[in-house]
């Protein structure tokens, strides 16, 4: 598939581009294999600096970089901005942090000397992230490497290359030498010529499961770390004490943020059945106020979806749990705009036979079940092949907190959005994918913790009594 923006509100194709030649990619290895060993001699202040110039170039352009987004991908204007504002938290926090986390961690130890381990970069970093959050997705792995000391390589989505070539020109504004981060359009067996190559060592990844696996074999046979976040199905559980108003005000922006199109959206509403009626007819209430239209206009609340493919492929997974038995509560009605619109939806009744029970939904579209008891919520939001994130409502957070702790998953909120900060570890389980991002277990994902021990004289003992292992 060709790299091109198509404005998913008018259907118009903005922009086509094309796909990097060999001798682009061999450039862009070399360019950053030379700056990854220049890298090394260099103080992780100087790369403070330049990232925290990052952040104010994403704040300063803050309008015309979240227009790219919108018309990139179509999510609504307000929250394109931020997106962008995050990003500069994300840079603005590895540049302030990023020297003291990767200072050397002394250890105790009873062998001859002083032992500590390192914190180095490794090398080369091949990126490959998905279109939902076009410039959030690139930060939360270029800034910890940026900082560590590792360049570069992008490779994103194929129908936001407005955002990638924006991100690149705005980490070269900073200031950045050549070869920091450098975008290239690639097409899949071109990835897999740089994952091979000796001067990658690592790869990240956000995308689908398929993908997912894809890249970690490729990977795996070059014997490169990587990191996966494969998407999700997180359960959203209503006990039984909840407040039903309050449930039903986080849940359905849970759910319909970004227009649904978010790895750690809610989208099994499990509730308890007490509250299951009153939970439905609320939400339903919330899904029907939504305005949809021109994403730019700040009286739109409902974007449309990010393509033509994307909307006909969760449209076909609605009908296809319908006839196997899922109701419609609410929603499954076309909505009469140009744009790549789908309804909010509510299904209900589906049982472990219809494919839907185990399929993520990736868009605006709702599941709710009905539960007897905290284990059988707990069952249910385990029952799944994924475990990224999850949210618990309760009116006592004590509760909601010990519901949390016995899901299945990388991370759960209780009575509160499932958001994303720098200082907080994003990452999920099963197969949702391994290894975090952000936070200083995103900043070691791609970091060589090396033991130096060092005697002050030579010695040939193991320092406890034995021989040293030679």
């Amino acid at each position: 598939m060709a790299y091109q923006t198509v404005n998913p509100y008018t259907n118009e194709v903005v922009k086509t581009y094309d796909f990097a030649t060999k001798e682009e990619i061999q450039e862009s290895l070399a360019t950053t294999h030379s700056l990854y060993k220049e890298w090394r001699n260099q103080p992780i202040a100087d790369r403070a600096k330049i990232l925290h110039k990052v952040a104010d170039i994403f704040r300063q352009k803050e309008d015309e970089l979240a227009k790219i987004a919108t018309t990139d991908m179509g999510k609504l204007f307000k929250e394109s901005k931020g997106e962008v504002e995050l990003c500069a938290l994300i840079a603005d926090y590895f540049a302030d942090h990023g020297e003291e986390l990767l200072a050397p961690t002394p250890i105790a130890t009873r062998a001859t000397g002083a032992a500590e381990i390192e914190k180095q970069s490794t090398g080369v970093i091949m990126a490959v992230e998905p279109w939902n959050f076009p410039y959030y997705q690139i930060m939360r792995v270029f800034a910890p490497n940026f900082i560590v000391g590792n360049p570069m390589i992008l490779k994103h989505a194929s129908n936001t290359p407005g955002s990638a070539a924006a991100f690149q020109a705005a980490v070269e504004e900073a200031g950045a030498p050549k070869g920091s981060l450098i975008n290239l359009f690639l097409d899949y067996d071109q990835v897999g010529d740089i994952i091979s190559d000796p001067r990658v060592q690592g790869i990240a990844l956000t995308g689908s499961k398929r993908g997912g696996q894809s890249v970690a074999k490729a990977a795996g046979e070059s014997l490169k770390k990587n990191s996966m976040e494969l998407g999700g199905t997180d359960a959203f559980i209503v006990l039984s004490d909840a407040d039903v108003k309050k449930a039903v005000d986080l849940a359905w922006r849970a759910r319909l943020y970004n227009a649904g199109q978010v790895c750690t959206s809610s989208k099994r509403f499990i509730v308890a059945d007490n509250l299951y009626d009153d939970f439905l007819a609320q939400l339903k209430a919330k899904f029907a106020a939504v305005k949809p239209g021109d994403p730019m206009d700040p009286k739109t609340t409902l974007a449309p979806m990010n393509s033509k493919r994307a909307k006909d492929k969760l449209q076909a997974q609605v009908d296809q749990a319908v006839q196997a038995g899922a109701q419609v509560y609410y929603g499954n009605q076309p909505i009469d705009l140009p744009g790549q619109f789908l309804q909010p939806t509510i299904l209900t009744n589906i049982d472990q036979k219809n494919p839907a029970y185990y399929e993520e939904m990736f868009g605006p579209i709702a599941q709710v079940y009905k539960v007897h008891s905290d284990e059988e919520a707990i069952e249910l939001a385990n029952d799944s092949e994924l475990g990224l994130g999850g949210i618990v409502f309760s009116a006592d957070p004590k509760h909601g907190k010990e519901v949390a702790k016995q899901i299945e998953t990388g991370m759960v909120f209780v009575n509160t959005f499932l958001s994303s900060l720098p200082e907080l570890p994003f990452g999920g389980v099963k197969g949702s994918g391994y290894g975090r991002e952000l936070s200083s277990l995103g900043l070691m994902a791609f970091v060589n913790e090396k033991l130096i021990l060092t005697a002050q004289a030579p010695d040939y003992t193991n320092g406890a009594g034995g021989l040293a292992v030679m």
